[in-house]
């Protein structure tokens, strides 16, 4: 009787095993399916739809604490959340005289940073701003467009092309690397900042991007970022990006010229006089 019960616990217990197995192997299969992104008519990650960074690198790339914004006025309506940073080791590798300069910059931050006088916000900045941005992928040629200003730019797939001249958002030239678009951008002008902290590039900017899939929903970006002039080494920036899934999600314009022009172009006009 009692070996009758053992073997009765046992088969139960066995059961029981198998039951959980195969529930872990289909709930397994189930995850290997969800993180599957999307793929085109030839095969690769199709990467259309509208994304956005979820982090305060805009503010600062940099790990950095929350803080009073330069307007006191507006109180905790303008004041710098805190960031652990996205930058890997923390550090930006400048050299000695643009140290001083970034120091100087974000010092004088309200007056020079090109955002606040809605200039093109250049590579990689406009992927991090705290706005979306579309994808439109071609075989050819993908798009990129932000609601920030009307910024956008081009993507050109496996071409030695060269650009015309230097840019705000520089000259992209893309490629896949197994499922990975690489794009490698050059042609930069020197006008646009990394974020509100004062941290700088000159004309000698080359940035290498990296988005990788993660899920239907998530990519990884990361950017190496090179300036001999600026910089004394290569670093680099690494952070997810989340695709937008409301069901009425779409691209709208934040065309910030006329907001901007009583600030750079106020002290030319002419003030009637009493």
């Amino acid at each position: 009787m009692r070996i009758r019960i053992g073997v009765a616990t046992l088969l139960a217990g066995a059961s029981v095993l198998a039951a959980i197995l195969v529930g872990a192997m289909i709930s397994g299969a189930g995850q290997n399916q969800s993180t599957t992104a999307p793929r085109t008519s030839d095969g690769k990650p199709d990467f259309s739809g509208i994304w956005q960074a979820m982090n305060s690198a805009n503010w600062d790339l940099l790990a950095h604490e929350a803080r009073r914004g330069p307007v006191i006025a507006l109180g905790a309506a303008f004041s710098v959340p805190a960031g652990p940073g996205v930058v890997e080791g923390n550090e930006i590798p400048y050299l000695p005289a643009a140290a001083a300069r970034k120091k100087e910059n974000a010092e004088n931050w309200l007056t020079r940073d090109p955002e606040i006088k809605c200039f093109m916000p250049g590579i990689p900045r406009m992927i991090y701003m705290p706005y979306p941005f579309q994808i439109i992928q071609g075989k050819d040629t993908i798009l990129m467009a932000s609601e920030f200003a009307s910024a956008s730019r081009t993507i050109r797939m496996n071409t030695r092309e060269k650009s015309p001249t230097d840019a705000w958002m520089g000259w992209s030239i893309g490629r896949w690397d197994g499922d990975t678009l690489v794009i490698d951008v050059t042609a930069f002008n020197d006008k646009t900042w990394f974020d509100r902290a004062g941290n700088f590039h000159s004309d000698a900017l080359h940035v290498v991007e990296r988005y990788t899939p993660m899920s239907p929903y998530h990519l990884m970006y990361e950017a190496t970022i090179e300036d001999p002039k600026v910089f004394t080494r290569p670093w680099k920036i690494r952070m997810p990006l989340y695709r937008r899934v409301e069901p009425d999600v779409q691209p709208l314009e934040f065309k910030c010229v006329e907001f901007a022009e009583e600030f750079i172009y106020g002290h030319l006009v002419d003030k009637p006089s009493k």
